[in-house]
């Protein structure tokens, strides 16, 4: 992993505005339709490991990104 200390504030950083667009979007949307989307953050989240961290993407883990993308995309899927 990365031991790098100037990586925390910018962890906080992140956070921090994650949780402002996310009480922004609550406000904006119903949370049936916001929450699921943060799952898609779990998918960005293994892209950034392998490319930052070189964790490896197992076949395992595509299945769980396919399950999850495509439970966000019914979830969210106005007819």
């Amino acid at each position: 992993g990365v031991n790098n200390i100037m990586f925390l504030p910018i962890g906080f950083l992140f956070y921090g505005l994650g949780a402002i667009f996310m009480i922004k979007s609550l406000q904006r949307e119903k949370i049936t339709v916001v929450y699921p989307l943060m799952c898609v953050g779990y998918i960005i989240s293994m892209f950034y490991g392998e490319i930052f961290l070189n964790e490896v993407i197992t076949k395992n883990k595509i299945l769980a990104m396919i399950l999850i993308g495509t439970g966000v995309f019914f979830n969210c899927y106005d007819k």
